[in-house]
């Protein structure tokens, strides 16, 4: 029988409803529970695309056994890591100050008052490696709490205060130098990189999108040729390797080597949104044949593969999938052995294509298969285009990976940003479409009353209240939406978003708690209430809050969001010396207040070439943290244009008069006309791209 998670609205909770287990969902139910039986509680957090959570899933929940024993010596709670960000920030913590390293599957045993005594991840089902075996470690824990449950609680106790971390104090105004604080991250970034293979760092190497954008807004801040350097290698790196899918398009979540050959095989919505949006940065600073192409195929990946029938875009695709005999395996849907192309393309374009995308008979993957990778564009692009199609055709008859199909607002902001953005870059409106669509879908559903919930799944909100990550991003991809179609709504839920961020999630300190001051859950409130400036896969919520209060602030003149801005990097900048992979999105953030931002205002008539030269020339400029309000300028005066047509351009001009940025700014001659701004100094108005253009350069 299904046990109480087939009720969650959560694929991954979803994925454990058969289990003979006696789930819980988080939550005073199961807290209740333990203090009713008075027995310790198991907290596993993992996620649905998650194959070590896969492999203890089948290892261990699945056996009657085990479960038998879980059910009469706990009370058992299943995590959505991806929709409870705030449960598995503390418990991480918890996990790696207790075992040196974290990851998922976690495992963690609690009182029943939620505070973790023990912690652990991945557990077999047999001892090996020096691993204790799952079933040894549930009966040490039940011995533990039934016969020396004072040293358990004693231990908890020791955790309980150890999260509670010291007052805050605000640091000064001016307390670090952003500039001094960049030179010197960039000095020891330089001392990780891989210079031969790309990246940072040994074996596992993740794409690091953050430090990436950071590298690009660097160079064009400054003209530091080793910033682009560094970037670009990566950036070329990551797309010929296994890492990204040859065939399909997208990423994969990390390479397990550091040659970038072999990945770990499930795709985030996040990576790849982060990734589009890097890409497409990189093809504007360059022109990299290689970096458009990328930038398409990831684009075509999130519309074909992630999007949701509501417009808003799937969480994940997992790494394992059946092979031929139906049988689970990881990456069994991406890999290719030389009898497989024989058999798709005959042994002539087989033969090419093994040499062309590295597959081998000693293969690179597991069971003699082969990750593909392209080292270099084929020189014959007809005979390449028709060997993908075919691969793409005959791939899509194996079984596909399973899909989360939660709709996660932090992370469809970041996709809303990154269509938006890309789309207006490479003028792929059906790219800004689908960011609109995926938009109004967090508005009409996600949004109420000015709060934000976390998730939803085929159009029925989560009970998960939105995290600090969520607010920013999705006023971030609000952001990027206004400027990309010059709707002035998008500005102004950008702004309510913003509103509540600094409502609710201040830390006094100048920064802010990853839960908002009314929605941390009961149970972590007795411990401690999540905060943390550093990146993950994604950027810190208080570095995305900081690029978004600038973003606002810049289109929009204010000084209190600036400076907020501002007092938000000085902690994770005072970190970036040290540690400047932790903290990539505060220190591109950082680059865009060095450089000002440029603030940009265009007006002219929608339809108007002239408009569209100038938009282009801007859009395409890489100064740091640019932004862009796009308007028609003054309303024009009655005269013998049509009652309808005069009304179209009053509609336009009050439109334009929503957007501070765009209020007085009159045509120049009756030309479309730019105005650029930047530290309270504006330039001379242009109605010449390519004295904008000129206007938009690095200037130190």
């Amino acid at each position: 029988m299904p046990n109480r998670l087939a009720a969650s609205t959560s694929p991954y909770l979803q994925q454990h409803a058969d289990n003979p287990v006696d789930w819980f969902e988080w939550g005073d139910e199961a807290f209740a529970e333990a203090r009713r039986l008075d027995r310790p509680v198991l907290v596993s957090v993992g996620y649905a695309a998650c194959h070590w959570c896969h492999v203890m899933a089948h290892e261990s929940f699945e056996d009657d056994t085990t479960a038998a024993y879980l059910n009469d010596h706990f009370v058992s709670v299943k995590v959505d890591r991806e929709e409870r960000p705030d449960v598995d920030a503390v418990y991480m913590e918890v996990t790696q100050a207790m075992t040196g390293h974290g990851g998922w599957p976690m495992t963690v045993f609690a009182t029943p008052d939620g505070v973790p005594f023990y912690a652990g991840t991945y557990f077999p089902p047999r001892p090996v490696g020096g691993m204790p075996a799952f079933r040894q470690v549930l009966e040490a824990v039940a011995v533990g709490w039934r016969e020396h449950r004072s040293q358990l609680l004693t231990g908890a106790a020791e955790v309980r205060a150890a999260l509670v971390p010291p007052p805050r104090t605000q640091l000064p105004h001016g307390a670090v130098d952003p500039d001094a604080a960049t030179r010197q991250a960039l000095a020891a970034l330089g001392r990780s990189y891989d210079a031969e293979r790309g990246g940072f760092g040994g074996a596992p190497k993740f794409p690091p999108s953050m430090v990436l954008e950071w590298l690009l807004r660097h160079h064009a801040r400054t003209g530091d040729a080793a910033a682009l350097s560094m970037a670009a290698h990566t950036f070329e790196a990551m797309a010929r390797g296994g890492m990204y899918d040859q065939v399909g398009g997208g990423f994969a979540r990390y390479s397990v080597d550091a040659r970038w050959v072999v990945p770990h095989f499930e795709k985030m919505l996040y990576d790849n949104a982060l990734l589009l949006r890097g890409y497409a940065h990189w093809w504007r600073a360059t022109g990299s044949t290689l970096a458009r192409r990328v930038t398409e195929e990831t684009a075509d990946f999130l519309l074909a593969e992630l999007r949701t029938p509501e417009g808003g875009f799937a969480s994940s695709l997992d790494a394992d999938s059946p092979d031929d005999a139906g049988h689970p395996h990881e990456g069994a849907y991406y890999v290719w052995t030389p009898a497989e192309l024989a058999s798709v393309l005959g042994a002539d374009d087989a033969a090419w294509a093994a040499g062309v995308l590295g597959v081998t008979d000693a293969g690179t993957f597991e069971r003699g298969a082969s990750v593909l990778q392209l080292r270099a564009d084929p020189d014959d692009v007809a005979r390449w285009t028709r060997v993908r199609s075919a691969l793409a055709a005959a791939r899509s008859s194996r079984v596909r990976p399973a899909r989360d199909d939660k709709v996660v607002a932090a992370w469809n902001g970041l996709a809303i940003a990154a269509l938006a953005d890309a789309g207006a870059i490479l003028e792929r409106d059906d790219w800004v479409a689908a960011a609109a669509s995926a938009a109004e879908l967090l508005v009409e559903l996600h949004l109420a009353r000015g709060r934000l919930a976390r998730t939803s799944r085929d159009g029925v909100v989560g009970a998960a209240a939105g995290v600090l990550e969520d607010y920013a991003d999705v006023a971030e991809g609000f952001l990027a939406l206004h400027q990309a179609t010059g709707e002035p709504a998008w500005l102004t839920r950008a702004g309510a978003l913003l509103d509540a961020v600094l409502e609710r999630f201040g830390d006094g300190a100048g920064g802010f708690h990853d839960t908002a001051d009314d929605a941390t859950d009961p149970v972590l409130a007795g411990l401690a209430r999540p905060r943390d400036v550093g990146d993950g896969p994604a950027p810190a919520g208080q570095a995305a809050a900081a690029g978004a209060l600038l973003t606002y602030a810049a289109l929009t003149g204010s000084t209190r969001h600036r400076e907020t801005a501002e007092r938000a990097l000085t902690e994770p900048l005072i970190i970036a010396p040290r540690q400047p992979r932790a903290v990539g999105w505060a220190l591109a953030v950082a680059e865009a207040v060095l450089d000002g931002p440029r603030e940009v205002a265009i007006v002219g008539e929608a339809r108007d070439p002239a408009r569209a030269a100038l938009v282009r020339t801007a859009v395409r400029a890489t100064a740091p943290g640019l932004v862009l309000a796009v308007g028609t300028g003054d309303a024009p005066a009655s005269g013998p244009a049509s009652a309808s047509a005069s009304g179209e351009a009053r509609d336009a001009a009050a439109a334009s008069a929503d957007v501070p940025l765009l209020r007085d700014r009159p045509l120049l001659d009756g030309r479309p006309t730019a105005y650029v701004c930047r530290g309270f100094v504006c330039d001379r108005p242009t109605t010449d791209p390519a004295t904008l253009a000129t206007q938009l350069l690095p200037t130190t």
